[in-house]
């Protein structure tokens, strides 16, 4: 009997991403590249790659799910659907005990509760600004000429922390040049940062209630410093996949899964 292969995309600011999963829910593929300024033509590119990586054709793919904010680019999707509930099910997928999903993308961030089966309860979202953000990141990381794999080092958050009492990017981006001209130390400055996003995360949790197993999906999941911080915060440890930026990808392969078995 033919294997059976399902999909997801997830059109992100910063990346799209392409999940392929079999039957049994298994990924197969995983392809994680840039969106750049045309979500269509990333989406299509991260298609035929991950097709490739399996010697698949589009034929073989029973559905495909769009999610992200460019979505709706999405021609070759079989169905489309928000973020949140990608994020809370391909979240659960990884972690069956998680019940509270963080996802830090390249624009927005949520907190999503979800119950045992990946269902959302609640959630909370910030889409206002790039405040806290891959983006947000991405800005300060310039204006302090490190790299953003450097700004999340581990070893940036040991010292003492400048006050940043902003976060969002036009204003904390003044406040890090006033700190800069003052010669307060780069890692402090990055300590700072790093503390207002988790400030702010906090905040969020609060609003939705905190429960056990937390999860933390989206790119800013690979920012170490960020993620020691938050862990320290909260008193308790934080899921990391092994590919966060993917997790809503696998989540709409998921749902084009369940489809497609509900309309057998």
């Amino acid at each position: 009997m033919p294997i059976k292969y399902f999909a997801g995309v997830d059109v992100g600011s910063l990346s799209t991403d392409f999940v392929i999963i079999d039957d049994n829910a298994t990924i197969q593929a995983q392809i994680i590249q840039a969106t750049g300024v045309n979500g269509s033509l990333s989406a299509e590119q991260s298609r035929q790659e991950a097709l490739n990586s399996l010697s698949l054709k589009e034929a073989d793919l029973l559905g495909i799910i769009a999610t992200g904010y460019g979505r709706a680019q999405v021609g070759f999707a079989t169905g489309k659907t928000t973020e949140i509930s990608c994020h809370a099910l391909g979240a659960h997928h990884l972690f069956p005990k998680t019940r509270t999903v963080i996802d830090i993308g390249g624009q927005d961030s949520k907190v999503i509760r979800i119950d045992e089966q990946g269902s959302m309860l609640d959630f909370s979202m910030n889409d206002k600004c790039a405040a806290g953000t891959g983006r947000f990141l991405e800005v300060m990381a310039q204006r302090l000429e490190l790299g953003i794999t450097e700004l999340g080092a581990p070893e940036r958050i040991l010292g003492d922390a400048a006050q940043i009492s902003s976060t969002c990017t036009v204003f904390a981006e003044s406040e890090v040049i006033s700190l800069m001209a003052r010669d307060t130390p780069r890692d402090a400055i990055v300590h700072g940062l790093q503390k207002s996003i988790v400030n702010r995360i906090i905040s969020m949790l609060m609003g939705v209630g905190i429960e056990e197993e937390i999860t933390l999906s989206g790119g800013v999941a690979l920012n170490r410093g960020l993620v020691e911080l938050l862990s320290d915060k909260l008193g308790k440890p934080v899921n990391i996949p092994d590919l966060p930026q993917t997790v809503g990808a696998l989540g709409a392969a998921l749902l084009a899964r369940r489809h497609h078995h509900r309309a057998e």
